[in-house]
C-alpha cells in the first residue's frame, strides 16, 4: 500500500525551470537558456530495486519520484522543463513524467532522472 502524502515530507526546496524561446532576428523562434518559473518544497524518493531501475543506477543516472504540491503552475510541468535543486545548482533532474496520482489535484508526482545531460 502507497505511503499517503504528508506536507512534513517536504524538505527540499526546488527550482523548476522552462527554457525561454527567444526571437533571432529574422522571425525565427530558438531555444534560448533555462529560466526559473517557480520554486517548491518537494519530497524526493530515490527509486531502487526494479531490473530498469537498477540498469540505469549501473550507468550513472538515478530515477526518483519528486512530490510536490499541486498548483497551477506545477499542473503546466512537463518533459520540457527541468528541476535544479536550490541548495546545490549542480544537481539537475530531467523530467520523464508528471502525473497527478489520485486525480484530486491535490498533489503533483514528477518521474525524473538525475545524471543525464540536458
Amino acid at each position: 500500500m502507497a505511503t499517503k502524502p504528508r506536507s512534513g515530507l517536504l524538505r527540499q526546496k526546488l527550482n523548476f525551470q522552462r527554457r525561454e524561446t527567444i526571437d533571432d532576428g529574422y522571425g525565427n523562434e530558438q531555444s534560448g537558456e533555462f529560466t526559473t518559473m517557480f520554486a517548491a518544497a518537494a519530497e524526493l524518493i530515490p527509486l531502487k530495486g526494479s531490473e530498469p531501475v537498477l540498469a540505469a543506477r549501473l550507468t550513472g543516472v538515478q530515477p526518483f519520484i519528486i512530490r510536490i504540491r499541486s498548483c497551477v503552475a506545477a499542473r503546466e510541468v512537463d518533459m520540457a522543463w527541468r528541476i535544479v535543486d536550490a541548495r546545490n545548482p549542480a544537481r539537475i533532474f530531467n523530467i520523464t513524467a508528471a502525473v497527478d496520482p489520485d486525480n484530486k489535484n491535490a498533489w503533483i508526482e514528477i518521474m525524473a532522472t538525475q545524471g543525464v545531460a540536458t
